[in-house]
């Protein structure tokens, strides 16, 4: 309620308050749903209040967002890795992707046939339900249920942040009003038309986000797909999509320490337990969606690309070997509570989920086993320097 002007304000605030965070944050602020919630942001502020009517033009701009999310998913799936056009990549993807939930176990232990059937409904809905957005009702409105409904289905099966709760509220840009009146039993409420400079406002938001959708399109068709790219520094008309290639094989890297003055064969070490990725085989995958573990998540790719590539894994090394509380409540549980460790090492596992057999034999969601040793112990006094 309010003014037009009062609520394009709050917004654009909101906008770019946002804004200065991601542009700030570096890799633990460089995932496609950053960029995905600053251009919804900053379309949001051209509906208006409540009590003036939506313009169609945004309607299909939002519609147009979703278009990009989900078709640019389908596509750098289908460039990017063969399991994804042999229907097999869901025979690893609950088990590797970054951080499993509480149902991934289970879905990771249905049967093969399942995993194909999970890929074909993928597929069909990334590219080719989602055109009918642009079709006249009641098409649209059953385009946006089905992507309503794959979305639900990976909030349920993984944790990955908000974006799929974000693509589940831009999807109901497809339903028609008259769906939401008789099938949800939404009332419409009463609306009064907008003034004329919030029109030309509109018209002017169109023709540039035509004019910059001319990066995405060229992307989307070409065989060198990049994956959530943002043309421009305020992140606005982006290139999206995920998972364009899964991994097979689920490493992980644990960080140990002891209060040990040296160490011998003899030395006893206590991992860290993390939020939300695995440590612990016995802990089940917690359900961590829609909050975004961001840490957790970029320590499943310096298991993937090593330490070289992940110098802000030793730097937070050296905070808990400071004891440096508002780091340490980054993670689930400090071994280190009275002391802090004066040696801390950290080894590269292989993490795979327990077949059902085992997981009722041994109670334990993972198995693992030991890889190498991703970096030496290090002490304080070695990271002087850091």
């Amino acid at each position: 309620m309010g003014p037009i002007w009062v609520s394009m304000l709050i917004w654009l605030l909101l906008w770019g308050l946002y804004q200065s965070i991601v542009n700030v944050g570096q890799i633990f602020w460089g995932y496609g749903w950053e960029s995905l919630l600053l251009e919804a942001g900053f379309y949001v502020i051209f509906l208006g209040p409540l009590q003036y009517e939506a313009s169609i033009i945004v309607i299909f701009i939002l519609r147009w967002l979703v278009f990009r999310v989900e078709f640019g998913a389908g596509l750098i799936k289908m460039r990017g890795d063969s399991c994804w056009r042999e229907l097999t990549c869901m025979n690893h993807h609950h088990e590797t992707q970054p951080m499993p939930n509480p149902l991934s176990w289970l879905f990771h232990n249905l049967p093969q046939g399942y995993h194909k059937f999970e890929t074909l409904g993928n597929h069909f809905v990334q590219l080719v339900a989602v055109w009918f957005l642009f079709f006249p009702q009641p098409f649209a409105s059953i385009a946006a249920l089905l992507i309503m409904g794959s979305q639900i289905y990976l909030i349920i099966s993984g944790n990955y942040s908000w974006l799929n709760w974000m693509t589940v509220i831009l999807a109901t840009s497809g339903l028609s009003d008259g769906f939401m009146q008789s099938i949800l039993s939404i009332s419409i409420p009463a609306t009064t038309a907008s003034p004329l400079w919030f029109w030309i406002l509109i018209v002017a938001l169109a023709v540039a986000v035509i004019w910059m959708s001319r990066g995405p399109v060229m992307n989307m068709i070409s065989p060198s797909q990049k994956m959530n790219f943002s043309f421009n520094p305020i992140h606005l008309v982006n290139t999206y999509g995920a998972f364009g290639s899964v991994t097979r094989q689920r490493n992980e890297i644990v960080i140990e320490g002891t209060t040990d003055e040296e160490i011998t064969h003899e030395t006893e070490w206590d991992a860290y337990e993390f939020k939300g990725k695995p440590t612990d085989p016995s802990r089940m995958p917690p359900q961590i969606a829609p909050y975004h573990c961001r840490l957790d998540w970029q320590m499943w790719f310096a298991a993937m690309r090593g330490i070289r590539n992940a110098p802000w894994l030793v730097k937070l090394i050296k905070r808990f070997l400071q004891d440096d509380k508002p780091t340490l409540k980054l993670i689930k549980s400090n071994p280190f509570e009275e002391e802090p460790p004066r040696y801390i090492r950290v080894r590269l596992f292989r993490y795979e989920f327990t077949s059902i057999k085992e997981k009722r034999e041994t109670g334990n969601w993972w198995k693992r086993k030991y890889l190498s040793l991703y970096l030496n112990p290090v002490s304080l006094k070695d990271l002087e320097d850091v």
